[in-house]
């Protein structure tokens, strides 16, 4: 997809959930007595999450290598980092909740497979899913070029990235790199958002702006922390969770979106396992089947992401363009 289909996708994700702004942020997971209400629908953010389920495909399932198979489970990476309403822990503090685990067990359903829940920090997914330890990871991880020299991906959402800025901002707008000169920004290291931040900031230099000041936190609570105190002026993540953070708690407002893949095409959010371990395609089938059953309909819906569906998963499409050495 080229820049004209990003700028369509860019307006509904930039309209997703803002209308609740005003208080302040909260950094702290809500109880059960106090669940969000997310795109009209109350979230239910108890362990017993009563997902929605998929019949197994037998013909998909004998697809699935013998030795990934062969215990019965499948084996899924998840960040350690709460990031609502992608994956996050619920009030039971232990159970994993959100979009991504609900789209993994669809597809586990499909495979015939029981998951095996898994979590480390964000750089250890790509090490564990490398090794093989992690059989699949689903975790917002965007497509890219360089990425794809290691992994394989079948995609399942449209990738946005949003500007997140304090509701007191004099901040109107950032959609280009002049935008963001001389500003305290934040974004979390070793993402796609980061390289498309420090190619923003090479812009600027080379133009004779000022550079922008990168301020790095693990977890985004203590970004919340830092838009309120001032530390910094904006953040640059990705916009579900964003736009979730605003819903549910004010405070902020998102001033802009941009693809994770860059100016030319439109990111792609997939499912990512090791480089030619034969699970790709009946992954890429999985998804596909609960895309046209309505399964993945019903999903995303309950977590007020319908406008970040794609129409079909592919297998290692286009993805954000390698870094220039």
């Amino acid at each position: 997809m080229r820049a004209s289909l990003a700028r369509a996708f860019a307006v509904p994700a930039l309209l997703l959930l803002t209308a609740a702004c005003g208080a302040e942020p909260n950094v702290t997971a809500p109880s059960a007595t106090t669940a969000p209400v997310v795109a009209g629908k109350k979230i239910n953010l108890g362990p017993d999450q009563h997902r929605v389920r998929a019949e197994k495909v037998d013909a998909i399932a004998a697809q699935v290598p013998k030795e990934i198979a062969a215990d019965g489970k499948l084996t899924v990476g998840y960040s350690g980092t709460s990031s609502p309403p992608l994956v996050f822990p619920a009030t039971d503090d232990t159970t994993l909740i959100g979009v991504e685990t609900d789209i993994a067990q669809l597809v586990a359903d499909v495979l015939g497979l029981e998951i095996s829940p898994q979590t480390s920090s964000w750089e250890n997914l790509f090490l564990a899913s490398k090794s093989g330890k992690y059989e699949v990871v689903f975790n917002n991880v965007t497509v890219t070029e360089e990425r794809k020299d290691t992994y394989d991906f079948a995609t399942y959402r449209i990738d946005q990235l949003g500007w997140q800025v304090p509701e007191n901002s004099p901040i109107k707008q950032i959609a280009k790199p002049a935008d963001i000169a001389g500003l305290r920004v934040s974004v979390g290291s070793g993402t796609n958002q980061e390289k498309i931040l420090l190619d923003w900031d090479k812009q600027n230099k080379d133009a004779g702006l000022k550079p922008v000041e990168i301020l790095y936190y693990e977890k985004y609570g203590d970004v919340l922390l830092g838009l309120k105190s001032g530390r910094i002026q904006a953040y640059f993540g990705p916009n579900p969770a964003i736009a979730y953070n605003i819903a549910v708690s004010g405070g902020s407002r998102i001033v802009g979106t941009f693809s994770g893949a860059g100016p030319d095409l439109q990111g792609l959010i997939a499912v990512m396992t090791k480089k030619d371990n034969g699970l790709v395609k009946p992954l890429n089938e999985a998804l596909n089947t609960v895309i046209k059953n309505g399964k993945y309909k019903e999903v995303l819906e309950r977590w007020g992401l319908a406008n970040e569906a794609i129409r079909e998963s592919q297998i290692n499409p286009p993805g954000l363009p390698r870094q220039e050495s």
